[in-house]
């Protein structure tokens, strides 16, 4: 069963559904074990009364080199499935954040061996500023780890170590 989010709602009429549906299958380019949907940013689909299907993604981050393939894969599995005339926008407000990542996008992270995002996206604007105490290894589940480098793989990520099992990972940081 699937998570519904307040920030992306999952289409009341079922033919809207059944092409989230098929947008819901592409994968992120770069974590190929999480779908768009798990990773939150296939922000809404809407289905006109002519057919045509109006998608909506939101990047992880203005300028992220992953939407363009993204966009062209939504594109592409909507066409495939038989619809004709399909839009990708990209929205950049509200800006994503690791909360609209779903709690099964997290687990796939872990097993993937990338540490999912802990805690909650800090709100935007003024007040306290939340300090990150630790981050679990996701092979050993240890909270003896360092921080190597503030970026990893990917923008997204943080490149840490593990002190007990010795192993690296990347941790996809709380944005």
């Amino acid at each position: 069963m699937r998570e519904a989010s307040v920030a992306r709602p999952l289409p009341d009429d079922p033919a809207a559904r059944r092409a989230w549906d098929v947008a819901a299958t592409v994968t992120d380019p770069e974590i190929p074990v999480l779908t768009i949907e798990d990773l939150g940013v296939l922000r809404s689909v809407d289905l006109g009364d002519d057919g045509a299907v109006r998608v909506q993604l939101t990047p992880t981050y203005s300028g992220c080199p992953a939407m363009e393939a993204m966009r062209d894969d939504v594109l592409l599995a909507l066409t495939h499935a038989g619809y004709a005339d399909v839009r990708v926008d990209l929205v950049l407000a509200p800006a994503w954040t690791t909360d609209w990542m779903s709690e099964a996008g997290k687990q796939k992270l872990r097993r993937y061996g990338i540490q999912a995002p802990t805690g909650n996206a800090p709100a935007r604007g003024s007040g306290p500023v939340r300090l990150q105490l630790a981050v679990k290894c996701p092979r050993c589940d240890s909270l003896n780890t360092r921080e190597l480098a503030r970026f990893g793989s990917t923008s997204c990520k943080a490149l840490y170590e593990c002190r007990d099992c010795l192993e690296p990972f990347d941790y996809f940081k709380v944005l």
